[in-house]
């Protein structure tokens, strides 16, 4: 029985001792999906010319001839779906944002804040003069109130934490494009981030992410407008597909932190579950 345009790739890089992790470094394809495709199993893959590209790429490095691994492609996508074409043309891509959605702006409250410290320090002069004109034998001690004006001025506002009745998770890329295999409410889909770009996952219960760990520390992470501390795994981490997970149990946790915590006690570092509330 001839091999399958999985074996033959996987055949051709052994032949020249490369290895999953040169490959996906040298083209730029998450080590998942080149696994995924030498096992013939193209449902990790974004999907359309993607899934083609992909596997252009994965062929020419190990000197496959890329026409014929597009045209034995073609053939597997089309029996898939009993000889009507590529599946993964109509597969659901979700739309990449590039806008730059912050949290709300906390300069109302700081001008509201200026307002009414300026309101009570004229209203404390008014009090003192009106004292000092009722009663000339008295001497107002005007220190006390003067270092409860600075007091009051020098003590920050607690920054409140934003709405947590829906999860809204952005990853921002740097230098390289993403592939994220992303699990919202229960529906997954993979999408390519391009370099330099961003794109949004929205749920109300659970928003899970998994991509190549290798790209972790080039990413920038915002949870409903807040910016965390970018999640690094550790060392030791034993899979190529770092993962991790934020839904009702533990997001305002993560959002008091500025962080998401990898279980076992590693900070910023992996997977955040329910049991971190």
């Amino acid at each position: 029985m001839a091999d399958s345009l999985g074996e033959k790739l996987r055949k051709a890089r052994e032949e020249r001792d490369i290895s999953i992790s040169e490959v996906a470094e040298q083209t730029r394809i998450s080590a998942i999906y080149l696994e995924a495709i030498e096992n013939d199993d193209y449902k990790p893959l974004p999907g359309g010319i993607f899934n083609k590209g992909f596997v252009k790429s994965f062929a020419k490095y190990v000197g496959i001839d890329e026409g014929e691994a597009l045209q034995e492609y073609a053939r597997i996508a089309a029996s898939q779906e009993g000889g009507a074409g590529d599946p993964d043309d109509n597969r659901y891509k979700p739309e990449v944002l590039t806008d730059d959605q912050s949290g709300p702006s906390l300069i109302p409250t700081l001008i509201f804040s200026v307002v009414i410290l300026g309101l009570l320090a004229w209203g404390v002069m008014l009090l003192v003069n009106y004292l000092q004109d009722t009663d000339p034998g008295s001497v107002v001690d005007n220190t006390n109130t003067e270092q409860n004006l600075n007091s009051a001025e020098s003590t920050p506002e607690a920054t409140p934490l934003p709405p947590t009745d829906e999860i809204n998770l952005k990853i921002a890329t740097a230098g390289e494009a993403l592939s994220v295999s992303a699990t919202v409410d229960g529906q997954t889909s993979s999408v390519l981030i391009p370099a330099n770009s961003e794109n949004e996952f929205s749920g109300k219960d659970a928003v899970k992410v998994v991509y190549y760990k290798g790209l972790a520390s080039t990413l920038t992470i915002f949870l409903n407008g807040t910016k965390l501390e970018t999640p690094i795994p550790p060392a030791d981490y034993p899979n190529n597909g770092f993962e991790f997970e934020i839904n009702q149990g533990n997001i305002k946790g993560i959002l008091e932190e500025g962080k998401i915590t990898a279980p076992g006690g590693g900070d910023s570092s992996g997977t955040s579950t329910g049991d971190n509330a």
